[in-house]
């Protein structure tokens, strides 16, 4: 706790009132139409519908500390909701819009939700399901898409003022402000309880450490990760605190278009966009005849960029080199983001040295981040003026980090969870003289730089004793347009090994850059032309690692991995232990023969 709380806001929903009330006449969020046109919302506007919504939830009978779901895409409704259930003081706790079912039944049984509010017909038919087991909590469902922020406003009319009021003040800095479940590579979800504190003291140092990427004029981002999870979840909490312009985008599909038109300053990502961004050009490249030309162009950006980090900076060759790259290819990519990004964070997985340099070439600081649910999404990030390419920057204020004598991250602070919602056990089990154990490895350098090298959980010993972190090659590989997913495998084993999916995507263009038929990923699978290139592939990857520890076999699989399918998590990790359970025999195929 801070020794002077006057330092911080009450709780989360003063916080943005407080900014809102500073922007008043000022955009802070924007929507779009059918027709994808943007529309505006001040914050006079944005706190007076939130306000009516929050009286809505009064009208209905939320009392404060009661647990309400949201189930939705990312949409402005989504933070409307969410903070309208704040200023009640109820207790917000995200579902993710691809949850089926029994995670559904999970997450609200857990916590003991009575109501959700979820965005179309086909979430409200899961839901309803749900409501319909005698023993479920849940028994209201709100649908965004049959007009319940309209109904929720109708019913809220004569709520006064002061009531509404008396609730926004309710909730402290001791109080859980939220539950957010993990993802769970393994086992059910843990819920994370979060407390207003951990928010306002977050946003605080962030702001700090960030400033002129969130406060200066002008300063917007369009977001589309899906606000269940917990990084969105933080960065949505920061950008309305902060007055960043917001424009939201429900379908990620309609990304590129909208980037286009809504011009951000900052994106904010998951290393796989960049990877896609990067792949898609060199694939539109390829197809044109022109795909020599976009890798000397980018290998330019990339000498520029490293160079830009020495002392002596690029050399008068190399400034020629790269303006020239940039006006035939990289101009191209930057009008493709939208033509004013400066500034990008990128967290959930790493981002690699390769693709840091290339986009750093063309004008936009990409700052890595680290951190999990459990330390309220970000402990580590890269900062404007200082970063590292290549590591996850320096822990931010209010945290602490170091690395056990195993390797594994250890970390304490003020953002750290309350602990697991209804579960003491696994909370002891997390903590070690009040340090959390993340269960990543990692490097902290002299300068406080954090590397990650990958999961405590997933470190592969082979037969030969050697140990490997697997993060490494999968990273590398999947950064071939080819591939979209990849697990190394040979736990016990006398070698490395992979399991390969295709990317169904990029895979047409592909093909037309090698100037071979249109084919099936199952087809291109067995294709020698497609193999000769994984084989490269593999090779490029093993050079990042010792001859222990590089892949000698791969398997291309005909079934990617999806959220559908259940390879993925909702934040789109791999469920690891289920793709070794599933795929055993496949695995045990890649040892028979030498």
């Amino acid at each position: 706790m801070p020794t002077d709380d006057r330092e911080y806001a009450a709780n989360i929903p003063v916080m943005i009132r407080k900014a809102w009330e500073d922007r008043a006449d000022r955009t802070v969020l924007r929507y779009t139409d059918d027709d994808d046109a943007w529309h505006d919302l001040s914050g006079a506007e944005a706190q007076a519908l939130v306000n009516a919504v929050a009286k809505g939830f009064i009208a209905r009978g939320v009392q404060p500390a009661d647990a309400v779901s949201i189930m939705a895409r990312t949409r402005y409704e989504w933070s409307i909701v969410d903070l309208a259930l704040w200023s009640v003081s109820a207790l917000p706790v995200p579902i993710y819009d691809t949850s089926s079912a029994s995670q559904i039944d999970w997450i609200t049984s857990d916590s003991e939700v009575s109501t959700i509010v979820v965005e179309t017909a086909h979430h409200a038919k899961l839901a309803r399901s749900v409501a319909a087991d005698s023993e479920s909590p849940l028994t209201h469902v709100l649908v965004m898409d049959e007009g319940c922020i309209d109904d929720l406003i109708a019913a809220g009319r004569e709520v006064p003022d002061a009531e509404l009021n008396r609730r926004v003040e309710l909730a402290g800095h001791d109080d859980v402000a939220t539950i957010i479940y993990t993802s769970g590579t393994t086992g059910r979800p843990k819920g994370v309880e979060l407390t207003h504190y951990n928010y306002v003291r977050h946003t605080v140092g962030i702001q700090q450490e960030l400033g002129p990427v969130l406060l200066s004029e002008g300063a917007s981002t369009v977001l589309f990760m899906t606000l269940a999870h917990s990084l969105a979840r933080l960065v949505e909490v920061v950008l309305l605190a902060s007055g960043t312009v917001i424009g939201y985008c429900p379908d990620s599909k309609k990304l590129v278009p909208l980037l286009g038109t809504f011009k951000p300053t900052l994106l904010l990502a998951v290393p796989r966009v960049f990877e896609k961004v990067y792949n898609s050009a060199e694939q539109k490249a390829a197809a044109g005849g022109k795909v020599k030309i976009f890798r000397w162009a980018a290998k330019q950006s990339i000498e520029y960029s490293k160079a830009q980090g020495t002392p002596r900076g690029p050399s008068p060759m190399l400034r020629a080199q790269h303006a020239v790259a940039y006006r035939l290819v990289l101009s191209k990519i930057v009008d493709v983001l939208g033509g004013n990004a400066r500034w990008a964070i990128s967290g959930s997985a790493p981002l690699g040295d390769r693709l840091g340099h290339f986009y750093g070439g063309l004008g936009l600081h990409v700052m890595e981040g680290y951190g999990l649910t459990e330390v309220n999404a970000a402990s580590h990030v890269n900062r404007p003026d200082v970063s590292k390419i290549g590591t996850v920057g320096k822990v931010l204020p209010g945290m602490e980090a170091r690395v056990a004598d195993d390797g594994e991250i250890m970390m304490r602070g003020e953002m750290l969870f309350r602990g697991y919602h209804r579960n003491p056990t696994a909370t002891q089990d997390a903590m070690s003289d009040g340090w959390f154990a993340t269960g990543d490895i990692g490097t902290i350098d002299e300068e406080g730089f954090l590397t990650i090298t990958g999961r405590k959980k997933e470190i592969i010993v082979t037969a030969g004793g050697k140990n490997v972190a697997p993060a490494v090659l999968e990273d590398r590989l999947r950064a071939y347009p080819l591939v979209d997913q990849c697990v190394v495998v040979g736990d016990g084993k006398p070698f490395i090994a992979a399991l390969v999916t295709l990317d169904a995507e990029a895979l047409p263009g592909w093909l037309k850059g090698k100037e071979l038929p249109e084919m099936t990923p199952a087809e291109a699978a067995a294709h020698p032309v497609v193999r000769e290139h994984m084989d490269r592939a593999v090779s490029r990857a093993n050079k990042a690692v010792s001859r222990a520890e590089s892949i000698r076999k791969y398997e291309i699989l005909l079934e990617d991995f999806t959220v559908d399918n259940g390879y993925l998590t909702p934040s789109l990790k791999v469920k690891r232990t289920q793709v070794l359970k599933d795929f055993a025999d496949r695995i045990e195929d890649l040892y028979l023969t030498r």
